[in-house]
């Protein structure tokens, strides 16, 4: 998408091993590699005090300007809410925003939703909403979300309770973004008071969301306490408080489901699969996602210049036993670098799109033969890995033997972590990398968030893929608000993407939660990144 998704692509990659798999809903025996999407979980039949949550990490700040990763988003969709809210069946509708309406291509207008207050009692009102939108175009705040707002002109209030967003050309992509972290409502008085203190353990937060922050505990845990001033009687907390642990070690985090300290937890570690399975005291959940793996080809200049090498190692590629190996079986082949699941606003045409692109199968003799009309055989690519996730590893190691297999030398450059997330936010690091490995997901449910990161310039175009003909058709997509006719433009955008193999994708994995049989009611999808997920737990008995 338009937004730089380096932060949140590594801590995906810091998470790998959990992001990746599935098994099914039900079942404790059986093929382990096997996985059922589930789309949801039964309601709360009552009341709990409280809950206690599963995070592989601190978020090293809750300041909605830089949660762009699972950690920090998982505890902000409770706390903070955005002008528009995506939904856990991956659609859209008014959030803090009660309406929205585009008078003409280039506005957006939102009238801001009456009654709602904030965790210090406070009301919202039109003037929080401008100064937090604000937020993102101030270079000294330096938001990750700066790139949803690059066809911003003014964000101005134009009523009590309205503001109008003007842009320098259609930005279908915006309103939609207005349901992620760059559409978080903060009050204005708390900015101001709060300063650069603003989402660390001592400032904290003042949001409108069902929960409040009560307490940070360093190293330890977050807890959240119920909000009884919440506007939304739809989404009364039934739980008093949402304990949320920090625990790094995988086999720790599985070892605390199965043993009841906890009560659950999303992005489930592959490794645990087997051991959740088998669990008397909950269930493994695998629900909607927008998340593909894919290889970037970061330097199209060298050897991966040529659309036939791109299109070799691809036919290569062992896409099952990297799914094996990588991802405990859990996962499905990918045909196009964007999930199908990301495909929200039109999941019925997009099934159709998607079958009309070219079966991904493997080749290994018509994979050779490309290369040698490439006269690509003996040239050398270089691939970064790390140990920054097993998977990485996994695949690298995959991608050298498939490119032996068809003749080209693949290199294998590790690095640590920290320069591992560099190759995504610094071109100079990625100085000498012909190809890295990328989990990638989209927080909205339009494609054309992922396909408009290939167009000419877009910060996460890594390769520098250049194609007028491609970005005319990013720029109409955008301009279409009928969703049909975009999506029908999107899925141009997909064929383009896939005939000159901009990314090679690898696989597609779903949403992961262990929930204990005490509660239910949380979401299975990735929506609970945005959505209010805590606020749907309670009693399942």
């Amino acid at each position: 998408m338009r937004t730089s998704r380096f932060a949140a692509m590594t801590a995906l990659l810091a998470l790998a091993v959990a992001a990746c798999g599935g098994a099914p809903r039900a079942g404790k025996g059986g093929d382990s590699a096997a996985f059922e999407i589930t789309k949801d979980t039964a309601p709360a039949k009552g009341t709990v005090d409280s809950v206690t949550w599963s995070l592989y990490a601190e978020p090293q700040s809750l300041d909605y300007a830089y949660a762009f990763d699972y950690s920090p988003n998982t505890v902000l969709a409770n706390v903070c809410e955005q002008l528009m809210r995506i939904t856990p069946d991956l659609q859209l509708e008014p959030g803090l925003a009660s309406a929205v309406a585009s008078p003409d291509p280039k506005r957006w207008v939102y009238t801001i939703r009456s009654g709602v207050r904030f965790h210090d009692g406070s009301t919202l009102t039109a003037d929080d909403v401008v100064a937090s939108l604000r937020r993102h175009l101030d270079p000294k705040v330096g938001s990750y979300w700066v790139s949803v707002f690059q066809n911003v002109k003014s964000i101005e209030k134009t009523g009590p309770m309205e503001v109008t967003v003007h842009l320098k050309k259609p930005d279908q992509l915006f309103n939609e973004e207005m349901g992620t972290s760059a559409g978080s409502i903060e009050s204005a008085a708390f900015l101001a008071k709060a300063g650069a203190g603003y989402g660390t353990p001592d400032g904290g937060v003042n949001c409108t969301g069902p929960f409040t922050l009560d307490t940070w505990q360093k190293g330890q845990s977050i807890t959240l306490k119920k909000f009884d001033g919440y506007w939304d009687t739809t989404l009364t907390p039934k739980v008093n408080t949402v304990k949320n642990v920090f625990i790094q070690d995988p086999s720790a985090r599985v070892n605390t489901m199965v043993a009841g300290e906890v009560d659950g937890g999303y992005l489930v570690p592959a490794t645990g699969f087997a051991k959740l399975r088998a669990a008397t005291n909950g269930t493994l959940y695998f629900g909607p996602s927008t998340t593909a793996v894919s290889l970037i080809p970061t330097n199209l200049k060298g050897t991966l210049g040529d659309v036939r090498v791109r299109r070799a190692l691809s036919m290569a590629l062992d896409r099952e036993g990297i799914i094996k190996a990588a991802a405990a079986g859990g996962g499905t082949p990918a045909k196009a670098p964007a999930a199908i699941g990301a495909w929200g606003i039109a999941p019925d045409a997009a099934k159709g799109y998607y079958d009309k692109l070219p079966a991904i199968t493997r080749d290994v003799a018509g994979a050779k033969k490309l290369i040698q009309e490439a006269g690509a055989a003996g040239k050398k690519i270089v691939m970064a890995t790390s140990t920054m996730s097993p998977e990485i590893n996994v695949i690298a190691n995959a991608v050298q033997s498939a490119g032996q297999a068809v003749g080209l030398q693949v290199e294998l450059k590790a690095v640590a972590p920290d320069a591992y997330t560099a190759l995504f936010s610094d071109p100079k690091a990625r100085e000498g990398i012909d190809l890295v490995m990328t989990i990638w997901y989209d927080s909205t449910p339009d494609p054309l968030e992922f396909y408009a990161n290939l167009q000419t310039g877009a910060f996460p175009n890594y390769g520098g893929y250049s194609n007028p003909e491609y970005d005319a058709l990013v720029d109409q997509a955008n301009s279409q608000a009928d969703p049909s006719a975009r999506t029908a433009t999107v899925a141009m955008l997909q064929e383009i993407a896939v005939r000159d193999m901009v990314w090679i994708p690898l696989y597609e994995v779903p949403h992961t939660m262990f929930l204990n049989n005490r509660v239910t009611g949380a979401p299975t999808s990735i929506a609970q990144l945005q959505y209010p997920w805590a606020a749907r737990l309670g009693s399942a008995g």
